[in-house]
């Protein structure tokens, strides 16, 4: 009688990736850094959105890694592309990066639901851990928002003298920024030291004081609580020396 053997241990399956940069040098850059992982396989690199819906079209890959502007008009083409695929490929992860902390980018990047969405700043580029694991998140259904544009949010509402921000705790407050990252109860808990229990307290005690409907979706609380930071004004683009990539 012959022996059954076990099948094959499923070998690890590298995430797909496009990445679209119109900037020459931080699309090499870009390309150089993931290139080198073997959890990555660059499917294919794009200078604008047309070309990002082409390769989208022929490489189906997992994760689009994306300016926020690039040709044709050099606006929001990266959230378009994010939107356009909400509909014709939920399934695909979006990593926006952006260098603007505004409100406006955000919420559109939101509309229909945070899961599989990333927006972060580039300067998170040079922390190529920080960039990894939000591809990883958005491949897997998750969400991320960068700390700093959660951080501005905050502060600026927080200035507003009948901002209901300012009837939150501490602890509130931190909880609100781990919340609208798009981390669930178990890693907002591991992240403050606090019980799932707590977790849940103190969220409920926000949405309560912020007038906010309890929504047990992760993507649903986030889109909410930033919906709520940004509503008593937009914030404009950051201007400076160095111009938008």
């Amino acid at each position: 009688m012959e022996k059954e053997t076990s099948p094959p241990y499923p070998q690890h399956v590298p995430i797909r990736l496009v990445l679209a940069e119109d900037n020459y040098l931080v699309r090499e850059a870009l390309r150089g850094l993931l290139a080198t992982r073997d959890d990555f396989e660059i499917a294919a690199v794009c200078e604008d959105l047309d070309s990002l819906f082409e390769a989208v079209e022929a490489e189906r890959p997992d994760v689009v890694v994306t300016d926020i502007r690039m040709p044709p008009e050099n606006t929001d083409e990266g959230i378009q592309a994010a939107t356009r695929l909400r509909e014709t490929s939920p399934e695909i992860g979006v990593v926006v990066l952006s260098q603007y902390t505004s409100p406006t980018f955000v919420l559109a990047l939101l509309e229909g639901g945070s899961e599989r969405r990333a927006y972060l700043l580039k300067e998170r580029v040079k922390d190529v851990d920080q960039l990894v694991a939000a591809i990883h998140a958005v491949a897997t259904g998750g969400s991320v928002m960068d700390p700093k544009v959660v951080e501005a949010l905050v502060a600026e509402n927080a200035r507003e003298d009948d901002s209901p921000l300012n009837d939150l705790t501490p602890r509130e407050r931190d909880v609100l920024r781990e919340m609208a990252e798009g981390k669930n109860n178990a890693a907002i808990g591991e992240a403050l030291v606090l019980t799932e229990r707590s977790v849940e307290k103190v969220i409920h005690s926000i949405f309560l004081k912020l007038g906010l409907t309890w929504e047990t979706a992760v993507h649903k609380r986030v889109k909410a609580v930033i919906l709520y930071l940004a509503e008593s004004g937009e914030h404009q683009p950051e201007t400076g020396s160095e111009p938008e990539t």
